[in-house]
């Protein structure tokens, strides 16, 4: 007689109860139903661009218009609250100020990216210094004079704010590296490293607290570093303008490593310790002498600018622009971009019928230090 079959099979799991499967079920239905709503109501309503890079072959091919609508749908309203709800709970449950940002000494905000050296680095600078050469000849071609002014990494100049952080030792010698490389070539430069170091060891920050920028007092001691090797180079101000400045009662600031770290929507008693900070109101001084004349005057540009700043947001935050125009007493136009990186306020710039019409005398290009290493994928780089 054959011995029985015993059964080897593994124990099925105990189905769900029907009830709590529905549940479930509705739950999840309801869900998509609300994040799909809430979506389309943002893009009717707010105008949300669900294909910020445009739809087009290139574009579909390299991935650009899905990471276009992945980074269009984490701004939707579902997506932006419960990021807002976990970064919030991060900060106050455990002081994580999130993948961009680090905080050093008590309230000393900084940007992760100073402390992370990238993939490639070298090779990176190597192709931008050479970019920089070429637009230095390509401008002399049409009798403009170019001038980089490197703002350092607020990291090297605040170091005495890390308190636990640590700036890896392989970016210690780039601004040295970019700076030698620009001078051999014959590039005019100047580094800000000794004007702010200078504030600084005079007991006075150059940058924020909670911010990725310059104060008003770094700011202007830049400016003057810049204006003087603008001199240096032979620029005349023409034409001349003086500026009446009248410094603002203190205020509170908003930092921008509080908003990149998502903690805009806590309550201020909640977020990083916030800074007060005095802001300048600068006027241009009427001219006496009634300024130029109709014969001098005859195609209408006499009194424009003829130097141009261009760069990013440093020149853009705390008057550097206009503590620049003040300690080369003529106005300068500024044509810097917020999140302009190394080319982007130059690729505009050099392509705009305002440099085509009225090309500058001295273009003043300001870059920062963190942007030298990073990837060159994306940019552009047409010369004039």
């Amino acid at each position: 007689m054959a011995p029985p079959v015993q059964n080897t099979a593994p124990p099925q799991p105990p189905s769900p109860p029907r009830a709590a499967a529905r549940v479930a079920g509705m739950a999840l239905l309801l869900f998509l139903c609300g994040g799909l709503g809430s979506t389309f109501y943002a893009v009717v309503a707010k105008g949300l661009d669900l294909l910020p890079a445009g739809l087009t072959r290139a574009a579909f091919l390299d991935g650009a218009t899905m990471r276009g609508i992945a980074d269009a749908l984490a701004k939707a309203p579902p997506a932006r609250a419960a990021a807002d709800a976990e970064r919030g709970a991060s900060w106050v449950l455990m002081r994580d100020l999130g993948p961009q940002v680090r905080q050093g000494c008590p309230g000393w905000l900084f940007l992760a990216e100073e402390l992370v050296p990238h993939p490639g680095a070298d090779a990176h600078l190597q192709a931008r210094a050479e970019v920089a050469v070429r637009l230095r000849a390509a401008l002399e071609q049409r009798g403009i004079r170019l001038l980089v002014a490197m703002v350092p990494d607020k990291s090297r100049i605040e170091q005495s704010r890390l308190c636990g952080l640590v700036r890896p030792a392989r970016l210690a010698g780039r601004m040295d590296d970019w700076l030698a490389r620009l001078r051999a070539a014959g590039v005019a430069t100047v580094d800000l490293t000794p004007p702010l170091a200078a504030l600084m060891a005079r007991g006075e920050d150059p940058f924020f607290r909670t911010d990725t920028h310059w104060t008003e007092g770094g700011a202007a001691a830049a400016a003057h570093s810049v204006a003087e090797a603008a001199k240096a180079l032979g620029i005349e101000a023409v034409p001349p303008q003086a500026y009446d400045v009248v410094r603002q009662p203190a205020a509170r600031r908003p930092g921008d490593l509080v908003h990149l770290a998502g903690l805009d929507a806590l309550p201020l008693s909640l977020q990083p310790a916030p800074e007060t900070a005095q802001a300048s109101v600068f006027t241009p001084r009427k001219d006496a002498s009634g300024g130029a004349s109709a014969e001098a005057d005859l195609f209408g540009d006499a009194d424009l600018p003829r130097i141009a700043l261009i760069g990013t947001s440093f020149s853009r935050n705390s008057h550097f622009g206009d503590f620049l125009a003040q300690d080369l007493g003529t106005p300068v136009a500024n044509l810097a971009r917020d999140g302009g990186n190394f080319w982007g306020a130059a690729e505009a710039y050099f392509a705009s019928p305002a440099f085509k019409q009225t090309p500058p005398r001295l273009v003043i290009w300001e870059i920062p230090e963190r942007a030298l290493q990073r990837t060159t994928e994306g940019e552009h780089w047409v010369l004039p």
